[in-house]
């Protein structure tokens, strides 16, 4: 199984301090640095210095690192147009030397969508977008060089475009779909998902959900052993009883709920939920940090855990 790091720098991170943690990742191992798209704090946390985009921060740390993975989980479509989006993450993949993946969903956070004058349609009308996104996003990255791309769409029609530029990754950086939706969701991502992510759910759901995504893919005549399944959970690991309860402490939750709901507890115990995991088939787990000063964090995890899964 491979780990990858998730973060949540709205509710409080700058640049540095997610440079901090992305290097501290990739020393260590991990698979990839992953970040939230949110431009609202959630919670009773102050969320200073405030929002950082998340394309803008990616793309210094496309300069700023050297091997690591990097990505979003997840872009909502909501907050850009599909032409511009694929544009900025080509340009960030060229500028990584092709190493990003785009994590993309409807959005759903209303709050930071009033705080900054983004227009939040119905759940139904963002599923109609998010879809002519994917289409389109794919359509320019996938068009050959020298050929132009058009699109019908609804709300992102497109004509004549030169469908530039291109992503160092061919035929395109991995696309990452997910959530809970029982039809649309696993629909779009028998269709245009190289990954299917579930955050924060629990084993058995994660297994319901998995097979409805591979009963989409039956439908559409998709092998689902081309699509990469993964999970998100919350980490909160320590070496003893004690160390758990000062983390747990520190991103104010209670250990007896992390090791219940997230991938916390010693290392065993997390090696252990993991590997719950695993059995349903998730090849990759999105560990989500949300003490962004805690480098001694990853360092355990990378030495008591990673090893074992």
């Amino acid at each position: 199984m491979e780990l990858r790091i998730f973060t949540e720098p709205q509710q409080g991170a700058g640049y540095d301090q997610l440079l901090a943690v992305a290097r501290r990742a990739e020393e260590t191992g991990f698979g990839a640095f992953f970040r939230s798209d949110h431009y609202l704090k959630m919670g009773s946390v102050s969320g200073d210095p405030g929002p950082t985009d998340a394309w803008t921060t990616l793309a210094g740390l496309a300069r700023d690192t050297k091997t690591i993975r990097l990505g979003t989980l997840m872009t909502a479509a909501t907050f850009r147009l599909p032409g511009p989006l694929a544009i900025t993450v080509a340009q960030v993949d060229q500028m990584s030397g092709g190493r990003v993946e785009l994590g993309i969903g409807t959005g759903w956070f209303a709050e930071e969508h009033t705080a900054y004058g983004i227009p939040f349609p119905p759940l139904g009308e963002r599923f109609d977008r998010l879809e002519e996104q994917l289409a389109v996003i794919t359509g320019l990255w996938e068009t050959p060089a020298g050929s132009t791309f058009d699109f019908p769409g609804k709300y992102y029609p497109v004509s004549d475009s030169p469908a530039l530029p291109k992503p160092v990754q061919q035929p395109r950086p991995p696309i990452l779909l997910g959530g809970t939706g029982p039809k649309r969701t696993p629909r779009l991502a028998a269709r245009y998902a190289d990954e299917f992510n579930l955050p924060f759910a629990p084993v058995q759901d994660s297994a319901a959900q998995f097979q409805r995504v591979k009963d989409a893919c039956a439908e559409v005549g998709r092998d689902p052993a081309t699509m990469t399944w993964s999970n998100a959970l919350v980490l909160c690991c320590g070496r003893d009883d004690a160390e758990v309860a000062r983390r747990a402490a520190a991103i104010g939750r209670e250990p007896d709920e992390l090791r219940a709901n997230g991938a916390a507890g010693t290392p065993a115990e997390v090696v252990d939920k993991l590997g719950r995991y695993a059995e349903i088939g998730s090849e990759r787990v999105y560990l989500q940090v949300l003490d962004l000063t805690d480098l001694d964090h990853l360092e355990l995890v990378a030495a008591e855990v990673m090893r074992q899964v």
